[in-house]
């Protein structure tokens, strides 16, 4: 089965009509965006989608992928690419969250190339896959360290942020040492975030990994250790 096009049209629809024009260009500018904004703040866009998602439900994990990836590449405005990661993570789909859903959320991560998708995605969608199926799941992200798109480093990066103690320190640090020297601010930024994240649940290994990896950048050191003493 092919792609809902009455749920990616009851989007772009909900979206039209709470549009606010008037807001829209800020919210461009901030997120420096190519692609326009329709001006719809994530309130009101939440509510949109618990509406449409109630109403148009997916029958099988290829009208899933498909509709996701329909709305994702066919998206006029941002928050038509919002809608499809909201999309991707709803709870009635949560049993298709595995590793066939990688080469999605690849695509997803690689062409939405900035860090308002790219977090979302790793977080929210490639963490919990990898702590489901870590056999699987670590290899790639082990590639994705050290490939050449920056927002595959970084989700390697960054997608353990909010594991607490599933946390795998393994995976942390060969992802953050094939990246430490990277000048990229997304890059440091995003080290200094996980750093600090899992310094939350462990802050004595933060302070001992900081102090051994005195290559680290002043940003990334100064955001893993924001919250320690």
């Amino acid at each position: 089965m092919g792609a809902d096009h009455a749920l990616i049209s009851a989007v772009r629809t909900g979206l039209a009509e709470r549009a606010d024009p008037a807001k829209a260009p800020a919210m461009q500018a901030y997120m420096k965006s190519g692609m326009p904004f329709r001006g719809v703040a994530k309130p009101a866009r939440s509510a949109l989608m618990k509406e449409v998602l109630a109403t148009h439900v997916l029958p099988d994990r290829v009208s899933f992928s498909t509709t996701v990836l329909a709305l994702w590449r066919e998206a006029a405005y941002r928050e038509e690419r919002y809608a499809a990661i909201d999309l991707s993570g709803h709870r009635v789909y949560r049993r298709w969250q595995d590793p066939d859903l990688l080469p999605l959320y690849d695509e997803l991560i690689v062409t939405g190339a900035w860090w308002d998708y790219v977090d979302e995605v790793a977080i929210r969608r490639v963490g919990p896959i990898l702590r489901a199926h870590r056999g699987e799941v670590t290899p790639v992200l082990l590639r994705w360290a050290s490939d050449a798109d920056r927002w595959r480093r970084r989700t390697a990066v960054i997608c353990q942020v909010t594991a607490k103690a599933e946390v795998d320190r393994d995976l942390l640090t060969t992802a953050v040492e094939a990246n430490e020297s990277d000048q990229d601010f997304f890059l440091r930024k995003g080290i200094g975030w996980a750093l600090r994240d899992h310094a939350r649940t462990d802050p004595d290994w933060v302070r001992s990994f900081v102090d051994d990896h005195p290559g680290l950048s002043p940003l990334s050191t100064r955001e893993a250790l924001k919250n320690l003493a």
